[in-house]
């Protein structure tokens, strides 16, 4: 099964949301079925085949989630950070400031879907692969 050693070292090569697909794609080969990042401090909980689970570190001190959802604030730093105009931590600082809490990604679906701190959809996006 994978580590989050091997996790990591994908995730590495990732410098902005343009760089998001190959990282999926890379994961996936690992057997990474979904995983689940927590805005807060980016601990994440990869899952696999059989029930196999393993979960990564917090990566920063922890962000405030907003409890108020600015969706329309939310997609346009999306595409921005889409686009490979800011890093990770730009894109998780935008993420607390316009209420999301979390996103789960399912790579057997190729979606990507975040939500807000009552566990609502905010938006459900694809993947591109």
């Amino acid at each position: 099964m994978f580590t989050v050693e091997q996790i990591e070292h994908a995730h590495s090569k990732v410098q902005s949301g343009a760089d998001f697909p190959n990282y999926i794609k890379e994961i996936k080969e690992f057997g990474v079925q979904s995983f689940e990042t927590w805005v807060k401090d980016s601990h994440t909980e990869y899952f696999g085949e059989n029930g196999y689970t393993t979960k990564s570190r917090p990566q920063y001190d922890e962000l405030a989630i907003e409890n108020k959802v600015d969706k329309e604030l939310f997609i346009n730093q999306l595409k921005s950070h889409q686009r490979g105009e800011t890093d990770y931590m730009k894109f998780c600082e935008d993420c607390a400031w316009t209420g999301i809490e979390k996103w789960i990604v399912d790579l057997n679906q190729f979606t990507c879907i975040y939500y807000d701190k009552a566990g609502n959809t905010i938006l459900t996006e694809e993947i591109p692969h």
